[in-house]
């Protein structure tokens, strides 16, 4: 795959630590819902890093949107965050990660579980599935901190409705008054509880840090799902 240019052209916080980038790619050939780019930035002295990120726009959507969470001893995170304006370039590669797609011919219901940023591949699948007007039921387990820490907190309360679409949060470290969600770090129980039977065969992705990926994807294969039904992507541990 070749480096393509890419020119920002809008910021949107979605948290106190994450922001979505809107970027204009002229020569993006389109991507899945799912997938994921590289990201490479050279400073003036030659010196380049590189970095992986979901893509946070459907295939239907005008522009490449990725989401960006602010890591505090990261290399790219905050340059991205902090000082990336709109009108500024980068160069970008992708799509990746096919394994990790989902399209609206899948067969079976559509189960997301996200571990706090890896919530985003989600958003992609769930607006890609809502413009194809897809009735097969789907449910997003969604693990955050705390309630200011839910990405796309609005777009999420929209999206849930009749197209047979659910959203279950829970909240691992501070809940708001009168909380009668999960209140703990997602386990077996909790996922016995959210999840469809093995039976139903649902296609089920987990995405987030990788110790958390790690614990879901052991914890369903205990409660009787094939291995072969989990897809996973995974990202280092953010603090």
């Amino acid at each position: 795959m070749d480096w393509l240019t890419a020119r920002v052209i809008s910021k949107r916080d979605e948290t106190p630590r994450v922001r979505s980038i809107v970027f204009d790619c002229p020569m993006w050939k389109g991507h899945m819902a799912g997938q994921h780019v590289d990201i490479r930035l050279t400073a003036e002295d030659g010196y380049q890093a590189q970095r992986s990120y979901s893509i946070a726009s459907s295939p239907e959507d005008d522009h490449l949107i990725l989401t960006i969470e602010r890591l505090q001893d990261g290399e790219v995170s905050p340059y991205l965050f902090d000082e990336l304006a709109p009108g500024d370039e980068l160069e970008m590669r992708g799509p990746i990660g096919r394994h990790f797609a989902w399209t609206p011919e899948t067969v079976g219901p559509l189960m997301m579980i996200a571990g706090g940023s890896g919530v985003v591949p989600f958003r992609a699948m769930l607006r890609h599935r809502r413009a194809n007007h897809v009735v097969t039921p789907a449910r997003l387990v969604y693990s955050a901190r705390t309630i200011r820490d839910v990405i796309y907190r609005e777009e999420l309360d929209d999206i849930e409705g009749p197209e047979g679409t659910e959203v279950v949060l829970v909240l691992t470290r501070a809940q708001p008054d009168g909380w009668k969600g999960f209140d703990r770090r997602i386990d077996a129980e909790i996922l016995s509880e959210v999840t469809w039977a093995p039976g139903d065969k649902p296609k089920t992705y987990v995405c987030g840090p990788t110790a958390f990926v790690e614990t879901v994807a052991n914890c369903l294969v205990d409660l009787g799902h094939e291995p072969e039904s989990i897809k996973t992507e995974r990202f280092g541990p953010t603090g």
